[in-house]
């Protein structure tokens, strides 16, 4: 491969919601790049994106993929994403790998569920966003609206870089080198107009070269605002619009000049804030992004193959990477020798000798790689870490076994690589039920999940519904004294605490503070008094749910020089919690989800309805074009976790739905007397 600079490089990530075309909008620019021969096809499952058995079969996007080409003495970087609302956490991953963000809208449908959250999470993480109005064949007469729209809900500075021609098999531009008169007639807006609209955004930013402008008769060149521009457009101030139809090619050149020109390279963009250390000791440091200093590279990325072993796709931060050179993992004190290095080009993996800041490449066959480690070459770079990438909460859950007796240590194993793969997905213990369940978010995200470890990993699972999460906290203050004393002969027990309980926000979790003077409960003794009420609110008060959003404060005790031990204040802790919490008004608590229902127009009674029944609140509704109607719902989770197959039912199968946890709230009255007699039942 030809070897390129850090600012010839472009690095961007391909969001947007399933059925928008980011596949086929891959194979048109790879195509136009002339990086492959013919464009492949998702539907015959030939794209060079979709290259795993799972997405073939499924004819989806399921993880993400790595795609490159040379254009323009130019090296670009795309990372395709999956686009269904159950992958949206997979989707989220690439995002610490790039500069830029390429949201593809479907022409035909509009701004759905991904489109939104994908915007959202782009723009939270400082990243250029760059939009793409796809598959504008045979929907010229929504394109209009759906600009509009567009910049309703992100922004009167969305604005085109170029426009559709009238017959929709072209587009003008309206930026870089705008010539109407010899492009023809735009199929809506005018081009000097969307012209003089994205200068003004762009001058905004310089007031120095806005003095210039008006000087030089409102004439500048795309070089002279090319400083403005990219602060324009890393601080979200401009989003560029453009224009394409992947299947006929349209626009497909004009969005790779567009990449190339508008979109930052690494050295332009938002610089990463690494951390080093860790709680109140972490500090910001700055990364030189100098090919010439010590090597610091992020993984985002890892796949494990039972054949191939683990890989780990990596950007480069600051300087050079190189096939032979010693890298450390994380705190590691151990380095890898980096004995492979390449470039991902779909499933093929094209060696390289050097990585320079800016490039994104791959090791493989390192045991030590996560999603979040950081490869360095000196112990300068110890404790340097990324921010942590905050994924959505998983809300689903299957209760997993084995098929077969003995394969629990093998499904033990498969479940944690399936996790460091995917860490959208978590496992959790329901030790009261005896259950080890698998959470994600859907029920497709835990099927696709189990297929991986059955054709992968050759690992057959039992599947059951769990448990649903519910948690208990408490709703005042109260304090309580125990005293836990035994005597069998010899040595005996002694271990007296008082402790007050206090209600937390929603969601701030556990505190645990020690008010003791005066040595009543000796400063060894006190981290077992924690480990006590720690123990007890795994366990719950009223139904067996552990606890959450609860202060616990050691306010006094006694202690024996001669029978005082850990043991017994781990007995007084848990006790003098318990009799606290029986006294603080203690409910249970279920999880509460934000739904975003997809139906027909005729369904929607059917829909609302049915959430109505099920305690669930209609928040909204909001038409959708075609017919379609997006119903927002805050529902319990207990009463849709079957909502798939409802769904269905209500709707013949034409309905979609996505769902996000939204918060822990409190079970009415006569939920908790079931819940509460459910657990003294078994």
């Amino acid at each position: 491969m030809a070897e390129f600079t850090t600012e010839q490089i472009r690095n961007l990530a391909v969001l947007g919601h399933t059925g928008a075309g980011k596949s086929t909008l891959l194979e048109a620019l790879l195509f136009q790049g002339e990086a492959i021969a013919q464009k492949g096809r998702v539907d015959k499952g030939t794209n060079h994106a979709d290259f795993t058995a799972q997405e073939k079969d499924h004819r989806h996007s399921l993880e993400p993929s790595f795609l490159n080409l040379d254009f323009d003495n130019h090296h670009i970087n795309f990372i395709d994403t999956p686009g269904l609302p159950d992958f949206f956490g997979r989707a989220l991953l690439p995002l610490s790998g790039v500069e830029s963000v390429l949201l593809v809208i479907n022409a035909a449908t509009g701004i759905e569920t991904i489109t939104q959250r994908a915007f959202e999470a782009a723009r939270a993480q400082g990243k250029v966003v760059l939009i793409a109005i796809n598959h504008i064949d045979g929907n010229g007469a929504k394109l209009a609206g759906l600009l509009d729209e567009i910049q309703t809900k992100f922004g009167h500075r969305c604005l085109p870089v170029n426009l559709p021609n009238a017959a929709l098999d072209d587009v003008i531009d309206c930026y870089l080198h705008p010539q109407p008169e010899l492009q023809g007639e735009a199929l809506f807006h005018d081009v000097a107009c969307a012209r003089d609209e994205l200068v003004d955004t762009v001058l905004e930013e310089d007031d120095e070269l806005m003095a210039l402008y008006l000087e030089q008769g409102e004439n500048l060149t795309p070089e002279q605002l090319h400083a403005p521009l990219e602060t324009a457009l890393r601080m979200g101030h401009l989003v560029p619009v453009c224009f394409t139809s992947a299947e006929q090619q349209v626009g497909i050149g004009a969005l790779l000049e567009l990449i190339i020109k508008l979109s930052p390279n690494p050295l332009e963009a938002n610089p990463p804030q690494f951390i080093k250390g860790l709680g109140e000791s972490a500090v910001p440091v700055d990364v030189t992004q100098s090919s010439d200093d010590h090597a610091l590279a992020h993984v985002f990325r890892v796949a494990i193959d039972p054949f191939f072993g683990r890989m780990g796709v990596f950007r480069v931060y600051q300087g050079t990477i190189s096939l032979g050179m010693k890298l450390f993992v994380g705190d590691g004190r151990k380095p890898i020798k980096v004995g492979n290095l390449f470039k991902l080009q779909g499933d093929k993996q094209i060696s390289v000798t050097s990585a320079v800041p800016g490039d994104i490449c791959a090791i493989s066959k390192v045991d030590e790689l996560t999603v979040g480690a950081v490869l360095h070459d000196s112990h300068d770079e110890d404790e340097f870490h990324l921010p942590e990438l905050v994924l959505p909460q998983p809300i689903f859950g299957l209760a997993v076994s084995a098929k077969r007796r003995g394969d629990e240590q093998k499904i033990a194993e498969v479940l944690n690589k399936l996790v460091v793969e995917d860490p959208s997905l978590h496992i959790a213990k329901n030790e009261a039920e005896g259950q080890t369940i698998l959470q994600g978010q859907g029920d497709l995200h835990l099927q696709i999940a189990l297929e991986k470890a059955h054709d992968l990993f050759n690992v057959d699972m039992e599947t059951d519904v769990p448990a649903v999460a519910y948690r208990e906290t408490i709703t005042r203050s109260a304090t309580a004294r125990y005293r836990h004393k035994k005597q069998s002969g010899g040595a005996g027990q002694f271990g007296e605490v008082e402790l007050t309980v206090e209600p937390l926000p929603r969601g701030a979790g556990f505190e645990f503070v020690s008010k003791v003077v005066g040595g009543s409960v000796p400063s060894q003794y006190i981290p077992a008094v924690e480990k006590g009420v720690k123990e007890a609110m795994i366990g719950g008060a009223l139904a067996g749910f552990p606890m959450q959003d609860v202060r616990v404060s050691l306010l006094d005790g006694k202690h024996h020089s001669v029978d005082s031990k850990e043991i017994a204040f781990v007995m007084a802790g848990k006790k003098a919690f318990l009799d606290a919490v029986h006294e603080a008004n203690p409910v249970i608590l279920e999880p509460i989800v934000e739904m975003q229902v997809q139906v027909a127009q005729e369904h929607v009674g059917d829909i609302t309805g049915d959430i109505s029944a099920n305690r669930g609140i209609i928040c909204g509704t909001q038409a959708q074009g075609n017919g379609k109607v997006e119903v927002e719902v805050e529902a319990p989770l207990a009463t849709v976790d079957d909502y798939s197959t409802r769904l269905k039912s209500l709707t013949g199968g034409d309905g979609q739905f996505a769902m996000t946890f939204s918060r822990y709230d409190v079970v009415p009255d006569h939920v908790q007397r079931e819940l509460i007699s459910a657990a003294k039942a078994h």
